[in-house]
């Protein structure tokens, strides 16, 4: 049997070691559906998809796995990488110090843990250091991610809190974290991940950046809302509609749900003209 060249991660996180209050209850579901979806649709093996939950979803497991990605797409063995992310997000002030009044987006893995007043740089995963590792993929390799995270508290809605629904969202760990990066703007997703220059990035996130995504109670089990219908449309089309056509059907989906997070679709015109995968 030829050896595959694609590769994915799915990450699902509803249990966090320091922070059992902060438990979500869709997340691992979504990591799975994710996993099966790249087999079905998508081309994928078993073998070619490692899914981290829970424990197993530390940062410093989730960095290596992503490591091993990069590097065994530099070594030319693989042209299709998938990372999908399904945890709480979270603000941290701007790390880099590239442009001033800005706030990083980051993501809580499972090892999430505070230093000082600020979250561990150690045990958070911040925007700018995905953007740093996918900046080395050589440019025929296609990086499809799926971030079904909130970026922002700032769009919680009260229909949110009638409803069995969790924002998928942290606050940073003290007052004086939050004021430093309260009202601060970010520059965006997809230049804070995806900066490369090239057409082959694609980013899926399941809300604006001033906005939260679900953890909801979906037909009888838990689920990210954008993953959700995200694989509903899918299987539907057969994975026979563009990606422009696909987020339009996820967002009709979620509006009617009476949901309030718009999924964004970050990448060139020609890769939302094109089918997934």
């Amino acid at each position: 049997m030829a050896a595959s060249n694609k590769k994915a991660l799915c990450v699902g996180i509803n249990q966090f070691r320091n922070y059992p209050d902060a438990a979500l209850q869709g997340c691992v579901n979504d990591a799975n559906e994710m996993s099966v979806l790249l087999q079905k649709l998508l081309g994928f093996k078993k073998g070619d998809i490692t899914v981290l939950k829970d424990a197993k979803a530390t940062k410093a497991n989730i960095i290596k796995k992503l490591k091993a990605m990069v590097d065994g797409a530099k070594a030319g063995k693989y042209s299709s990488l998938v990372f999908s992310l399904s945890s709480h997000g979270t603000q941290v002030p701007d790390l880099s110090g590239d442009e001033p009044d800005r706030a990083d987006e980051a993501f809580c893995p499972y090892d999430l843990a505070q230093s000082g007043n600020e979250w561990d740089k150690n045990h958070i995963i911040v925007d700018d250091e995905l953007r740093d590792l996918f900046i080395q993929l050589p440019e025929n390799v296609l990086l499809e991610v799926y971030l079904d995270t909130c970026h922002s508290g700032t769009g919680l809605k009260a229909i949110d809190m009638l409803l069995d629904r969790r924002p998928r969202y942290l606050p940073p760990p003290s007052l004086e974290a939050f004021m430093e990066v309260d009202s601060k703007r970010s520059r965006g997703l997809r230049h804070g991940l995806l900066e490369k220059g090239v057409t082959d990035n694609i980013l899926w996130a399941a809300c604006r950046s001033d906005q939260t995504s679900a953890d909801a109670n979906i037909d009888g089990g838990w689920h990210g809302a954008f993953t959700y219908f995200f694989c509903k449309e899918m299987y539907e089309c057969n994975n026979t509609l563009t990606r422009a056509e696909v987020l339009a059907k996820v967002r009709s989906d979620l509006k009617k749900g009476k949901y309030t997070q718009i999924p964004q679709l970050e990448c060139e015109a020609a890769n939302r003209k094109s089918p997934v995968g």
